[in-house]
């Protein structure tokens, strides 16, 4: 095979993984999406091409800038630095893993070439949910969001079963050119499509309660320009307004009012909450209303001691630390405090902070400050006064993470309030592909969600995946919907990441067998 035909196969599988993404992709293009470029791998493994591994490499940065752009691009709306981490650097680290994986093949043979290959990549997947340069948007069993009703069964699995799937599909595609019985092989390859997706309704039926009745849930999206609005109308102006919204719906029956991520824009220290005009704002406010619990969105900051401890990512200008917050507000005086801990690198913080010290303050946060922001250890569950209810204040991006949500379930939390400020994207496919993600929390953790965002899309998930009353992007809104609180755990929510933990400790496993056999070479 010629040189061009290999970068023409390697753009097409680009192509395929880039358009079975949603939102305006056709999902079933992702069971083939890895077949050419899996066949440029193996024409390069057996053909005695010359500067073989810089071929594959252009070959495979090809397939992945193609994919990280055409699914990504949005990133730059926010911040031109995380588009580039996002979709040059994302591209090149997954080309790494899959020169990885061709040359550990070439030292252990073909025999295992697939294991290592599947292994390989669900791992890269799991490391990349818990590092520095953490940017999981193009986990393979993400493609699914769009398609909830194939995956009721994450609820066992995670988002890890759909990669795993995406990926043996793949792999049984490609083995059908070596297989005598064609007619055979298909049927294989059709059954396990069409298999997990028969098997995923059937969980659907199980698992469709009808959820009537519950508790009274009312969500705010104030649409506040975040690239002007937000910095030049006073925080007294934004919180009024947020407020004067919120009546439209709220009553002496609603247990919770959800406003979005940052929403308070007052400079708000948490060592004296109490003197801040917008906590003291929603106290008064929920003087009206008995039973009302605020979730709400704040840039806070914390002066510290000097022998506390501080978080390892915060910027320290003496001793303050700032923080993007949840606050919870309830009429009996406490004020429960969550801070975000799954920042957005490039974004929220400077990646690799003892390399990148003397930079860190070139880090720009969202909510309008400057540098790497703090986080903290644990999940914050808020819990009302009477500890009847409770709920995991998701901000943002976190909502990506599985079994980092998971936590607030383990935790304790009966539903999920995920409260952010898409509007930094545009009219774009980001903050569509955000909520989607968001929905597979959803069926993993058999919870409500309620959510509410500065700019669309505010909504409510049911446990099943399904959005109701979404909001549109660019209007002020607010919505209102009875859900039903669950203790309940799934197998996911105990087990977590299990399949991306098994394909890891099996890829160091394979690794050592391959340093075994060059030893043995070398040796002889």
């Amino acid at each position: 095979m010629k040189v061009f035909q290999l970068y023409i196969l390697s753009l097409l599988s680009g192509l395929l993984l880039s358009f079975s993404w949603f939102p305006v992709g056709f999902t079933p293009l992702i069971f083939i999406s890895w077949v050419p470029l899996l066949i440029v791998e193996d024409a390069i493994f057996k053909n005695e091409l010359k500067y073989k591994t810089l071929t594959l490499f252009v070959c495979t940065y090809i397939t992945f800038f193609t994919w990280n752009i055409v699914v990504t691009w949005w990133v730059k709306n926010a911040s031109l630095g995380g588009a580039a981490m996002a979709i040059l650097c994302n591209a090149l680290l997954m080309t790494f893993v899959f020169l990885l994986f061709h040359k550990v093949k070439k030292r252990i043979g073909e025999k295992y070439g697939y294991t290592l290959f599947i292994c390989f990549w669900i791992t890269f997947e799991y490391v990349h949910l818990d590092w520095d340069l953490t940017w999981p948007w193009l986990t393979l069993g993400n493609v699914f969001a769009e398609m909830p009703n194939w995956v009721q069964w994450y609820e066992y699995t995670g988002v890890f079963g759909g990669s795993l799937w995406v990926l043996l599909v793949n792999v049984f595609v490609i083995k059908l050119k070596a297989h005598h019985s064609k007619i055979k092989s298909s049927l294989i390859v059709f059954s396990m499509v069409l298999v997990p997706i028969f098997l995923s309704y059937v969980v659907k039926k199980i698992e469709d309660k009808g959820w009537k009745g519950g508790i009274s849930v009312v969500a705010v999206q104030p649409n506040v320009d975040p690239y002007n609005e937000k910095f030049i109308s006073s925080y007294q102006e934004q919180l009024i307004k947020m407020l004067a919204l919120a009546d439209q719906k709220v009553d002496s029956t609603t247990q919770y009012l959800l406003f979005p991520e940052t929403a308070l824009t007052e400079d708000i220290w948490e060592n004296n909450l109490n003197q801040s005009w917008s906590i003291q704002t929603l106290q008064n406010y929920l003087k009206k209303y008995p039973q009302l619990k605020i979730v709400v969105g704040a840039s806070t900051a914390k002066v510290y001691g000097n022998l506390e401890k501080k978080s390892a990512t915060a910027r320290k200008f003496t001793n303050d630390v700032a923080y993007n917050t949840a606050l919870q507000l309830d009429n009996s005086g406490n004020i429960e405090v969550y801070h975000k801990s799954k920042l957005v690198p490039g974004v929220e913080k400077m990646p690799f902070p003892f390399i990148f010290k003397y930079i860190e303050d070139f880090a720009i946060d969202l909510g309008g400050t400057s540098g790497s922001l703090g986080i903290q250890d644990d999940r914050t569950v808020f819990v009302s006064s009477d500890k009847l209810m409770s709920t995991a204040p998701v901000i943002c991006y976190e909502s990506i993470y599985g079994e980092y949500v998971s936590e607030y379930i383990n935790n304790g939390a009966q539903f999920i309030s995920i409260i952010t400020n898409d509007g930094w994207w545009g009219d774009t496919p980001g903050y569509k592909q955000h909520l989607k993600y968001g929905a597979l929390r959803a069926i993993e953790t058999r919870k409500w969600i309620a959510r509410s965002a500065n700019t669309g899309i505010s909504c409510f998930i049911n446990p099943l995946g399904e959005v109701l009353q979404a909001t549109e992007w660019w209007k002020p809104a607010v919505i209102q919907q009875r859900i039903t609180l669950d203790n309940n755990k799934t197998f996911y929510t105990k087990y977590g990441d299990y399949i991306a933990r098994a394909a890891f400790y099996l890829s160091i496993m394979l690794i050592i067998y391959s340093l075994f056999i060059r030893f043995k070479i070398l040796k002889k």
